[in-house]
């Protein structure tokens, strides 16, 4: 990632963390708002503008570089031995989803079955780990980055498409909180490439979202997981009166 890209999106966790949107931004800059999205999604903010919100934030600009840096540090994947060690063990895998997602000790001690005792073992495993750093009186400061994910084929990738897959689609996907979408079309190597930055754009948006309502009461809040797919592949299905067969080389697969 580039220092400029780097820069962006530490502002816009600046903005989210005070509840500024980019109407806001947009009244600022005397812009429209779609002219501040498309400046923020292209990374062309002007030295200038930079000051203008840093003004508004109460933020010097030394102190936003500052924060990048401190961005940069956070851990962004695992190792395979980490997340080996993770899935190995429930419970722990139960806290660091937990954690990654915002919860509080509070929170996961009194909707899960575990003692204050296991939580604390738990937590301080992840703190060696890296993913985050136990604060007195229990307090948890996350330490991963804001696109932080894990391993493509991994083991906790594993985990979810051999346990979980499955019964995640196992509804008709007709709630209010459900929403299912397959879409079919033709693209060329270069219309799938700008189609996963779209994807990349929505995972961040996601991401955003669960961070601007992390102060919400967790009663409010609910556990939502959205799953984003892109491959070049053909059911086997079909594949009987299929007159052309897809590339042998290993499919491009985006997910979440």
């Amino acid at each position: 990632m580039s220092q400029t890209s780097a820069l962006i999106d530490t502002l816009k966790r600046q903005l989210r963390a005070q509840g500024y949107t980019y109407a806001d931004v947009a009244r600022w800059l005397e812009l429209s708002e779609a002219s501040v999205k498309r400046l923020f999604a292209d990374k062309h903010v002007t030295l200038e503008r930079l000051e203008i919100i840093c003004d508004r934030l109460n933020l010097e600009f030394s102190e936003l570089i500052s924060a990048m840096h401190a961005d940069e540090q956070r851990v962004q994947e695992l190792t395979q031995a980490q997340e080996q060690r993770i899935v190995d063990d429930r419970e722990l895998f139960l806290v660091a989803v937990c954690v990654i997602n915002g919860y509080r000790f509070e929170e996961i001690h009194h909707q899960y079955r575990l003692s204050e005792v296991q939580c604390i073992r738990h937590l301080l495993t992840l703190e060696q780990l890296k993913l985050i750093e136990l604060l007195p009186s229990n307090r948890i400061r996350r330490r991963v980055a804001a696109n932080f994910r894990w391993r493509p084929g991994g083991p906790i990738q594993q985990f979810f498409q051999q346990h979980i897959a499955t019964e995640f689609f196992q509804s008709r996907f007709d709630r209010d909180t459900e929403k299912l979408m397959v879409l079919n079309g033709l693209l060329s190597q270069a219309g799938s490439a700008e189609w996963q930055q779209i994807m990349q754009r929505l995972a961040n948006e996601f991401h955003a979202l669960c961070e601007r309502e992390s102060n919400l009461p967790l009663q409010q809040r609910f556990g939502t997981t959205s799953v984003l797919a892109v491959r070049q592949w053909q059911s086997t299905l079909f594949k009987d009166v299929s007159r052309t067969a897809m590339p042998n080389k290993r499919p491009n697969e985006t997910s979440l």
